[in-house]
């Protein structure tokens, strides 16, 4: 039931930032913890080889079985999973999400397009600094490619899965005058998608640019020249204003 309770936590913490879209509430900063603590969890009891597995998640160490069944730990949960612990710098947590076999993540063909796995791959070169990341960027991109890319639908493919690519894109290349303007971007193609019709628009999940947000932190955090404001992009969850408030 973790990959349940990681669903609803993610869910919880979008209704958070709905009600306080600055996340300037200790408990907008909580509920997003809890999120990053139960999706490091979901992979930990998964590709662990003993029968339980301690796990901090709700300020409580708790024990937590290893299930008979695998969960939905996929690429991409991995990827929501990643982002969150990028959002609360968490850096052993992204070490440990960055240490899961790529293979291991790989889902039944036909589930995802192949450019997830490079995604995946070129995430966990760039955290663990391993070799050959601009030829797995660029593998990436390349795959992302509406021409290339058939399983997405082209609007969310375009809209809400590759921008997270061309801002880290920016990102690893340190093009501090490019990344604003490219987040901006982001941030408008996500608007656009959440809110084409009322069914987008009432979707919970739309309520926060979670992917552009995770990269918004890194270059927050290397000093990159972000003057944006919105409602898609917490402010102090970007500028990490909680971090410390307590055990994480």
């Amino acid at each position: 039931m973790i990959d349940f309770a990681f669903n609803t936590a993610a869910s919880a913490m979008c209704a958070r930032c709905v009600a306080d879209p600055r996340a300037a509430a200790a408990e907008t900063w909580e509920s997003t913890v809890n999120s990053m603590q139960l999706g490091a969890a979901l992979f930990a009891v998964t590709y662990s080889t003993e029968g339980t597995v301690e796990c901090l998640i709700d300020r409580k160490q708790r024990s937590l079985p290893v299930p008979a069944s695998r969960p939905t730990a996929d690429a991409g949960t991995w990827l929501s999973a990643f982002w969150l612990a990028v959002i609360c710098r968490e850096q052993e947590r992204l070490t440990q999400l960055s240490e899961i076999p790529l293979e291991r993540l790989r889902s039944p063909e036909g589930s995802y397009d192949e450019y997830i796995y490079h995604w995946v791959d070129t995430l966990q070169s760039w955290w663990l600094r391993r070799p050959d990341l601009a030829d797995k960027l660029i593998a990436t991109i390349e795959a992302s490619d509406p021409a290339v890319a058939r399983i997405a639908p082209q609007d969310l493919l375009q809209a809400v899965l590759y921008p997270p690519i061309d801002l880290f894109y920016h990102y690893v290349r340190n093009d501090r005058d490019g990344f604003a303007p490219a987040l901006a971007d982001a941030l408008k193609l996500h608007k656009t998608y959440w809110t084409l019709n009322e069914d987008r628009a009432t979707d919970i999940d739309g309520s926060i640019a979670l992917g552009p947000l995770a990269i918004a932190c890194l270059a927050y955090d290397a000093d990159f020249p972000l003057d944006i404001e919105s409602d898609y992009l917490p402010k102090h969850l970007l500028q990490r204003t909680w971090l410390g408030e307590f055990p994480t």
